[in-house]
């Protein structure tokens, strides 16, 4: 490996420990906000688009991409559901704030880590990503496989007792959901030609979804009766655009293969770390817990060092330069005029 990587490679695995983090920030936004997930999910969610809504004013690039995407949606160059990554966010956020302070973030991430597994290969063969259909190696499918073990190793002393399935199950689907976002994702990126756009955009659908859910929520059960007053449960959304403005600084160094490698390293050392330097709501780990994370560390090397070229990967995937950027079709687009 060289040197000169180093620093890329500690960066990824940052963002990694920062996707921990925030489902710690959430999970205690929805304690303090007296166990109302959706409510944690939105402001979380909310204040992120705030934020980026505020630095487009000052980012001309992100501005004219916001108006790319916009024309290609009417042309029908880039499908309208593919501007809708954001759900898969807002999928997993919500998930953070409902079921981390049941679960911990240690089996929290375990069971994301499953469902982007799963998630990934099954878009991979369906081609839903810029990349186009990818037929699952034997590597990829025995990582899969290995990875849905760590899952079950990592509950097998809970099996007989109190273990809430139904809140296992819901960091699965978000899993698969946040596939599914990175794939759309990246035809948004194509189409406008900025990272920065194709955040906003995902912020925008995630928002909009959470904002609609908590709503509903709350005309059945009623607004919560308190706010935190803890200024770090409000920091959700930034961590969230840290993490994502890391990756995309770091993919063209290290390609999507080897990123995703180190994001999911950080996510699973960063989630243990957290619960047992700062346990919350009880949650212990055992020693079936941290087998699980080893586990699943291994699958995730096994599916995504299945023989692909990160290079590759990125020149396909990556965003072109103003002058070559592509539409979701593959077609170059020339540079806009003023």
């Amino acid at each position: 490996m060289p040197t000169a990587q180093l620093p890329w490679l500690l960066l990824a695995v940052l963002s990694g420990a920062l996707i921990s983090l925030q489902a710690r920030i959430t999970g205690g936004l929805a304690a303090g906000l007296g166990g109302d997930g959706f409510a944690a999910a939105a402001l979380s969610f909310g204040s992120g688009l705030l934020v980026l809504a505020l630095g487009l004013l000052a980012v001309r690039t992100a501005r004219r991409g916001v108006g790319l995407v916009v024309a290609d949606v009417r042309a029908r160059r880039l499908r309208w559901w593919q501007v809708l990554g954001g759900f898969g966010g807002a999928a997993f956020v919500l998930t953070q704030g409902l079921t981390v302070g049941v679960l911990g973030v240690a089996l929290f991430s375990v069971a994301i880590v499953a469902g982007q597994v799963a998630g990934g290969l099954l878009f991979d063969r369906m081609g839903l990503g810029p990349a186009g259909p990818q037929r699952p190696t034997r590597r990829r499918v025995v990582g899969a496989l290995l990875v849905l073990a760590a899952v079950v190793l990592s509950v097998a002393d809970k099996l007989g007792g109190d273990l809430p399935y139904a809140a296992l199950a819901l960091p699965l689907v978000a899993g698969v959901c946040v596939s599914w976002q990175q794939a759309v994702n990246g035809h948004v990126r194509n189409a406008s030609g900025s990272a920065y756009t194709g955040t906003f955009f995902n912020f925008v659908a995630g928002t909009g979804a959470l904002v609609v859910v908590f709503l509903v929520h709350a005309a059945l059960t009623g607004l919560p009766d308190r706010l935190p007053t803890e200024p770090y449960l409000y920091l959700g959304g930034l961590v969230g655009i840290s993490f994502i403005s890391i990756a995309v600084a770091t993919v063209q160094k290290l390609g999507v293969l080897l990123l995703g490698l180190c994001t999911i390293t950080g996510q699973l050392a960063g989630s243990l770390a957290l619960d047992l330097l700062l346990p919350h709501g009880g949650t212990e780990v055992t020693a079936a817990t941290v087998a699980g994370i080893a586990l699943a560390l291994v699958a995730v090397t096994v599916a995504a060092l299945s023989g692909s070229n990160p290079s590759k990967v990125v020149r396909r995937s990556a965003p072109a330069p103003a002058d070559g950027a592509t539409t979701a079709s593959g077609q170059p687009r020339r540079r806009p005029r003023g």
